[in-house]
């Protein structure tokens, strides 16, 4: 696995992500593209269009040209690496693909996307079917949407854009936000553990549906804690603190605590604190100073379905 994957996939359908536009949806919806988890595919099962598949496919070309889908990313950001997945595509893969980038201001129609500005990011490479190609990026622009260009047609399963999200927040002057979402360009940086689902889904946006899409621990045999890291989205001053056990019936955590980061200082924010299992706590902080980053202590083990840190951004 490269690198790069461990980071957030700005591109998701549960972050906002939105295919925009594609040159073709023939045989299966663009939207697949960008849809959480893995691929599914149950053979001969066919509909008024041919074999089901989870993931966009264009019907063959007989013209000059190439087919591509146009791609918003749900959260702006620099992107470090794509991951081009053709799962399931054996006989109908393109033996191409290429990816490119723009970024453009506002809330912009099809049309406008498509007259941006777009950088190559990932040069033309070469594809195999149902497998998972990784490609790492170099560029430390911004950018808000992408397009998937392949050479001539085919079907791509999944496309993950995986990078650091840089989301204007100067919308939010003056007003409060969740300084730990990810949306707003937090990041999970540490954890103790991570055995059962990644850490960053405490921070994703809204409910967790099931336990996996929580952060969840192997059971701790000796008499330490399980802990994460959070890098807010700035520097902020933290009033409120969400800590959200919904789902976790036996496996929640008994207590928790929250001790904030600022260079050097170690700042307490909540001290070791009683949880209840599938339950949202909601606890104000008294502390009025602000840090850059807050350290989730859990007691012993166990899982957390999000965290929530409202609060404002220092000057």
């Amino acid at each position: 696995m490269s690198r790069f994957t461990a980071l957030p996939d700005l591109a998701l359908r549960t972050l906002g992500g939105c295919v925009v536009l594609a040159s073709d949806e023939s045989f299966a919806e663009k939207e697949s593209l960008i849809r959480a988890g893995r691929p599914g595919f149950q053979a001969e099962t066919f509909g008024n269009k041919g074999q089901v598949y989870d993931g966009w496919e264009t019907r063959r070309r007989r013209s000059p040209g190439h087919d591509w889908a146009v791609v918003r990313l749900g959260i702006p950001g620099v992107i470090r690496g794509v991951v081009v997945d053709t799962a399931w595509f054996k006989g109908n893969y393109p033996p191409r693909a290429s990816v490119e980038a723009a970024h453009v201001d506002g809330h912009p129609s099809p049309e406008e996307v498509l007259a941006a500005e777009w950088t190559e990011i990932v040069p033309a490479a070469e594809l195999k079917g149902d497998a998972e190609h990784h490609f790492a990026v170099t560029d430390d622009a911004r950018y808000t949407h992408v397009r998937l260009n392949i050479f001539p047609d085919g079907g791509v399963a999944r496309l993950r854009v995986h990078g650091q999200a840089r989301p204007d927040l100067s919308v939010y002057e003056g007003l409060g936000l969740d300084l730990a979402a990810l949306a707003n360009g937090a990041l999970v940086t540490a954890c103790s553990n991570e055995f059962y689902s990644a850490p960053n889904n405490v921070i994703a946006p809204g409910l967790a549906r099931h336990q996996a899409e929580g952060w969840e621990t192997a059971r701790r045999r000796d008499e330490g804690n399980d802990w994460l890291v959070i890098r807010l989205a700035g520097r902020g001053v933290i009033a409120l603190a969400e800590i959200d056990t919904t789902n976790l019936l036996f496996n929640a955590p008994a207590a928790v605590a929250l001790t904030g980061i600022d260079g050097t200082r170690e700042i307490e924010l909540l001290p070791r604190t009683r949880l209840q299992p599938d339950t949202p706590h909601r606890f104000r902080l008294a502390g009025a100073e602000p840090v850059t980053h807050v350290r989730v202590d859990i007691h012993p083990d166990g899982g957390l379905a999000r965290v929530r840190l409202h609060g404002h951004l220092t000057s």
